[in-house]
């Protein structure tokens, strides 16, 4: 998905385009990099289309309810999704791995802190499923994690994206 695809369906469907990109990006679908969507709607907010805080606001409770998604999944269906997973993208077994070691040494602040990592932030959602994290802590630090990235990729997007674009123009 390019630029102006997102920029076009942020005008013609509003926030809502928001909400189901960051949900999706969150449940690590192919072909939603948050460094390119949650700028755009930091442009987006910064032209008027929509507040700042409510792009931000949307984006956490999209990123939240994708991790629950995968939460669930990981509590539910357990090793054999991490095997499926793992399978399907050899080269991230290592990052679960070190996702499960983290969260069985740092708890949660390990996935707060993963949370603010590529790659990492939407897989540690399995393992802490896998790991039958509690629920409550785990969205309490994932919404932390959360709050900080979109925080700083919708901030970017709001604040320098125009000047980006003109220059990438």
């Amino acid at each position: 998905m390019d630029v102006q695809a997102l920029t076009d369906y942020f005008h013609r469907y509003g926030a809502i385009v928001i909400f189901i990109i960051v949900f999706l990006e969150y449940m690590n679908m192919p072909g939603f990099p948050s460094g390119l969507i949650m700028p755009l709607a930091g442009i987006w907010a910064a032209k008027g289309n929509i507040g700042f805080v409510t792009v931000l606001i949307l984006s956490v409770i999209a990123g939240i309810c994708g991790s629950w998604v995968l939460y669930l999944v990981g509590r539910y269906g357990g090793e054999l999704v991490l095997q499926k997973y793992v399978k399907k993208f050899p080269k991230h077994k290592p990052i679960i791995e070190k996702t499960i070691e983290r969260i069985r040494t740092k708890g949660y602040l390990g996935i707060c802190v993963g949370k603010l990592i590529p790659v990492l932030r939407t897989i540690i959602s399995i393992p802490a499923g896998v790991l039958k994290v509690n629920f409550i802590g785990y969205t309490i630090a994932s919404t932390v994690g959360i709050i900080i990235w979109n925080l700083a990729l919708v901030g970017a997007g709001y604040f320098f994206g125009e000047t980006a674009l003109r220059i990438l123009a």
